[in-house]
């Protein structure tokens, strides 16, 4: 009897132990904690800010990193807004830093339905707050793709997969409003990446419009009839977006096309009313004239984008 009273303690004890042992284990909040502390000391990274707007702290850390002389309407859920964004996650194993590819249009409240993280809704709402800020923001675990992670393909799939629990390292800039009283607006913002891909491509000699076009002569055309609204254009031509993904493989500059000029988006139009019969043009089109805040196949919204046409008949 006082064998088997003696084991039945001993047997409680151990099981006391054992879920006092568990009851030491970090949680989610915990463990992400942990993982962006040390993220940040490993990285030498400074200046960052803990959220801590509500009653409870979302785990979030952030860091403003540019913001407008001139403080706009404070963005809520209900406000349409457009961004472009950086991610990395903690591993290292994920990156993906074109911001050419990476756009949002929308309303805030819709993020998380593009498949973005519910960290990032977060932070644009209860930090970054206004249009035009750009901010760095290193999501918990928790408020990103949890324990599944996210993407195609086995989780050896590095290139196109987050692995779960993984905390993630985000860019984000918020562009102001298309027609803002302030230079952060859209437009401004095509026109300095367009200005930034001519340099980094050494691009020269292009002239731009009034619109916002930037167009260049190749080769000078040799027929007389001047492209118009009413015109009809056979010509050869390639489009790619800004960081030379040619978006429209059907179109490769080798098989000729029959184009009606109306059909066209806007910077297709002007441009080509500087060409006519054995032009060879390239132009560089802002959003707005291009496909704007509609994204289509291969072109995500507020594209620039870049064609080259060789105009090889007009009518009438």
């Amino acid at each position: 009897m006082k064998q088997t009273l003696f084991t039945l303690l001993l047997l409680s004890t151990i099981g006391l132990v054992s879920c006092k042992k568990t009851g030491t284990q970090p949680n989610i909040k915990q463990y992400d904690e942990t993982q962006i502390q040390n993220y940040i000391s490993a990285n030498g990274i400074s200046g960052m800010v803990k959220d801590t707007v509500g009653q409870d702290s979302t785990g979030i850390y952030y860091k403003i990193l540019t913001s407008p002389k001139t403080v706009t309407t404070i963005i809520g859920d209900t406000s349409k807004i457009s961004f472009i964004f950086t991610l990395k996650s903690f591993d290292g194993k994920y990156s993906s830093t074109d911001t050419i590819q990476n756009h949002y249009d929308g309303y805030v409240g819709h993020i998380t339905l593009d498949a973005l993280p519910l960290g990032l809704r977060l932070a644009i709402l209860n930090n970054l707050k206004y249009r035009g800020y750009s901010m760095r923001i290193l999501i918990p675990s928790h408020l990103a793709y949890g324990i599944s992670g996210y993407g195609s393909g086995s989780i050896e799939n590095t290139s196109s997969r987050i692995a779960g629990n993984q905390c993630l390292d985000y860019y984000v800039h918020v562009i102001n409003n298309v027609n803002a009283p302030i230079a952060d607006n859209q437009a401004t913002y095509d026109d300095q990446t367009i200005q930034q891909y001519m340099k980094h491509e050494n691009f020269t000699d292009y002239i731009k419009t009034s619109t916002g076009l930037y167009y260049k002569i190749i080769t000078p055309g040799t027929g007389a009839k001047i492209i118009n609204q009413n015109s009809t254009v056979e010509c050869t031509y390639t489009g790619m977006l800004l960081n030379n993904i040619q978006f429209d493989s059907a179109n490769n500059g080798a098989d000729s096309v029959s184009l009606e000029v109306p059909d066209l988006i806007k910077g297709m139009q002007e441009g080509l009313t500087h060409a006519t019969t054995g032009t060879l043009i390239s132009m560089i089109i802002p959003s707005g004239l291009a496909y704007a805040e509609t994204a289509t196949t291969g072109v995500p919204v507020n594209s620039c984008l870049r064609f080259e046409f060789k105009v090889v008949d007009v009518t009438p």
